[in-house]
């Protein structure tokens, strides 16, 4: 699913009531109408007090036609509008008529009002701003937002949460709207995935309000936000008069005194993904550990006893996975240098790998082209050097990227794949996967599936949805405390199964949690 800057919402919008040949009246119409039948599929009549908060422009119409709905179906509504500016919009105005015809009067409230009551029970809908905010919210109304935070009330934000700028950073994080969930028009947008913006939108649904197919499908977007659907044309189904050779040889290389562990992770999610055959590079004191627990994985091992000192290989490989446990001594170092200099297979970096790449960066200039790097927050800061916010460490990878043909995995709550200038957001995973071992298996999984002939950009989108959903399969059994990474490795196999289990519901309706 594509997911479009502010500019390219408002061109959306614009091109729709131009090729459907109606008013942008009838297209906020549209938009009320699925926030109260969202509202009602959860209330059910309930009487519950509904407190619609509208500002001025055309987020606040939407609250206001949402009112007039809410009210014809009986349910219990105050309005209030509040006024942050002396412009209004043409639809905010058509629909503030349309409530006074039905003898609905609002609370205006302004600068000098009193800040209104809000009980624990109460729903607020937050329809102050919408995606137009390009100015941080005037103290008087950062005091009414901070009332709504701060109310115990459960808040439900139009579109975004007040107070968020689609395409910048937070300016101010008291003037921001915490909502419980968000419903957000036709597309979700950047700021639900990035950790900077995404605490303030607990959780998130895709309003459908029709806008036009023909502008959507030919509009290109920086960022994609990737799904079942999306990676399920990427799967490769095995040919029955296959064999092993068929599925690639994968080589993990890594290891040292004490991390042999992540080799051994590595490896198994290597060949639980697919992989025809695996063969681990390790030093000496890797062979015993990982030949008795591993019996799929084949072992070569190093001249160094404690950690790899000269990487030799016999075979060539048709994908490495390399880094993993690896350490960062001197004699690795100058091994690691040279061995990127003469090998000529397609390459995975994570841990220690990124970590020699980021002490000595001419390393950047032996990576065989779309080589995949799959950095934490902390070795992405290494490679990149320090950023200013989420927004502009995203810029800076894609600069990265682009200068470097690499493709980067930034593994984060919601994990970015990007290459050259565009971004794919991962929707699978869980806080139960922040745990050792964890990034090593999506080595491991990464690895696999290039071995299987997956091109590089399609094996880190695969992979990083496949270790998220294997995460998420685990968790229905184990909860978060108890998540391992040989958990994740176990659900693999049900994640692959899954990808052809039929949803329940499709993705643009489906409900996020953060």
């Amino acid at each position: 699913m594509k997911i479009f800057t502010a500019k390219q919402i408002y061109a959306a919008d614009q091109f729709t009531i131009e090729d459907q040949d109606i008013t942008g009246a009838e297209l906020m119409e549209r938009a009320s109408i699925q926030l109260f039948d969202w509202l009602h599929h959860k209330l059910q009549g309930a009487q519950v007090k509904i407190k619609l908060f509208c500002g001025i422009g055309n987020n606040g119409g939407d609250g206001l036609a949402l009112a007039r709905h809410l009210w014809e179906h009986g349910y219990n509504i105050e309005v209030f509008v509040v006024n942050y500016s002396e412009k209004r919009s043409h639809d905010f105005l058509g629909n503030l008529e349309r409530l006074k015809d039905r003898k609905i009067w609002p609370n205006f409230v302004n600068q000098d009002s009193e800040l209104p009551s809000i009980d624990s029970e109460d729903i607020i809908i937050d329809a102050l701003f919408g995606i137009g905010l390009n100015r941080t919210p005037d103290p008087w109304v950062e005091r009414l937002i901070q009332h709504f935070n701060d109310s115990s009330a459960f808040v439900v934000s139009v579109d975004i949460p007040s107070g968020l700028f689609l395409d910048q950073p937070v300016k101010n994080s008291k003037a921001v709207v915490k909502a419980n969930y968000v419903l957000s028009f036709q597309f979700p947008k950047l700021i639900f995935f990035l950790p900077e913006t995404g605490i303030f939108s607990n959780q998130w649904e895709v309003l459908n309000i029709g806008l036009s197919q023909k502008y959507i499908g030919q509009t290109e977007a920086s960022f994609e936000l990737i799904g079942k659907n999306e990676v399920l044309k990427y799967y490769i189904p095995r040919e029955k008069f296959s064999h092993k050779g068929s599925y690639g040889h994968a080589l993990i290389l890594g290891g040292s005194y004490g991390k042999i562990g992540a080799v051994s992770l590595a490896s198994k999610a290597c060949i639980t993904s697919g992989s025809g055959l695996v063969s681990a590079y390790v030093p000496k004191c890797g062979y015993i550990p990982i030949q008795s627990s591993l019996p799929e994985v084949m072992v070569i091992t190093d001249q160094g006893e404690k950690e790899i000192t000269n990487i030799s290989l016999k075979l060539e490989p048709s994908v490495i996975g390399v880094g993993i446990g690896l350490g960062t001594a001197q004699r690795t170092q100058e091994t690691f240098s040279k061995f990127l200099g003469i090998t000529k297979s397609p390459m995975v970096i994570d841990a220690d790998g990124l970590n020699m790449i980021a002490m000595n960066k001419s390393l950047l200039k032996k990576l065989p082209p779309k080589t995949i790097l799959t950095p934490h927050p902390g070795e992405l800061k290494r490679l990149l050097g320090n950023w200013e916010n989420d927004f502009d460490k995203l810029k800076k990878a894609k600069e990265f990227s682009k200068k470097h043909d690499c493709i980067l995995v930034l593994k984060d709550a919601h994990t970015i794949v990007i290459y050259n200038e565009k971004g794919y957001i991962n929707t699978t995973g869980n806080p139960g996967m922040a745990t050792a071992g964890s990034g090593d298996v999506l080595t491991g999984v990464i690895t696999s599936l290039v071995a299987q002939k997956y091109e590089p950009l399609k094996a880190a989108i695969f992979g990083v949805y496949l270790h998220g959903r294997a995460g998420d399969i685990a968790i229905e059994n184990l909860g978060y405390q108890a998540l391992t990474a040989t958990a994740i490795i176990n659900g693999i196999g049900p994640a692959y199964i899954d990808l052809f289990n039929v949803p329940t519901t499709d993705i643009e309706s489906e409900t996020k949690e953060d």
